[in-house]
């Protein structure tokens, strides 16, 4: 589904990412880990197209889309739930869902009854204002509002950052269900190590904008990704 193959970006004379290969399959999540600036969301950025990058190239079944602008990534597939939600405060959740719909031909706006399934809440709350919403459901609004857009690569940027424990179980369950499916593709990019041992099917650990350390889930080692993660 996704290759990333030795991608650099710069920030002016700074460089974020260095030499940064990744891969995600449909049905299987690929766990980024590391701590705060290493280049985590700088990776997930670069992904979507938000930041170009300097070297290497990123490809999307099988297509190369390195060139391609942010909005013509979601066309494709690509849906981003950002670090710090990003959700419209003054938009109702309905209207925060329907952003979503951007990337879809017209006889797909609509928004898919998984949404309210793995999240009810939200259901009953299409009318209040999103900025209205605990921390926690509006880390779920912005989950539903990229489900909305039926991606092929779901990119979560820690999204269990500030939420409480009953949500994140919500959370993982949400991500179990979208791995069972089989079709989407999923880059979880955590601090939380537990949270993405529990998820995890293959695991990068990051530091300085490179990959230091990788495993699949056979070879999964807490202690050493933890190891990996404080050096």
């Amino acid at each position: 589904m996704l290759k990333v193959d030795n991608i650099s970006l710069y920030y002016g004379a700074a460089q974020a990412l260095r030499g940064v290969s990744l891969s995600a399959e449909p049905g299987k999540v690929t766990c980024v880990l590391g701590r705060n600036g290493v280049g985590k969301t700088s990776l997930l950025r670069a992904m979507v197209g938000q930041y170009p990058i300097a070297g290497g190239s990123i490809t999307l079944d099988g297509n190369d889309i390195t060139g391609l602008k942010p909005y013509e990534r979601a066309r494709r597939g690509i849906g981003f739930v950002p670090q710090g939600r990003e959700i419209f405060p003054l938009l109702t959740v309905e209207e925060n869902l329907k952003t979503g719909f951007g990337p879809l031909k017209r006889e797909d706006r609509y928004i898919p009854d998984d949404v309210f399934s793995l999240f009810p809440v939200l259901n009953t709350m299409l009318g209040r204002r999103g900025g209205d919403l605990s921390g926690g459901q509006q880390q779920q609004l912005a989950i539903g509002r990229a489900l909305v857009m039926r991606p092929k690569l779901l990119l979560l940027d820690e999204p269990t950052e500030g939420i409480q424990p009953s949500i994140i179980k919500d959370i993982g369950r949400a991500i179990s269900y979208l791995r069972s499916l089989g079709n989407i593709a999923i880059v979880l990019v955590e601090q939380y190590l537990d949270f993405a041992c529990e998820l995890g099917d293959n695991f990068a650990v990051m530091d300085r904008g490179a990959v230091k350390y990788a495993c699949d889930r056979a070879n999964l080692d807490p202690a050493e990704i933890s190891r990996q993660m404080a050096l």
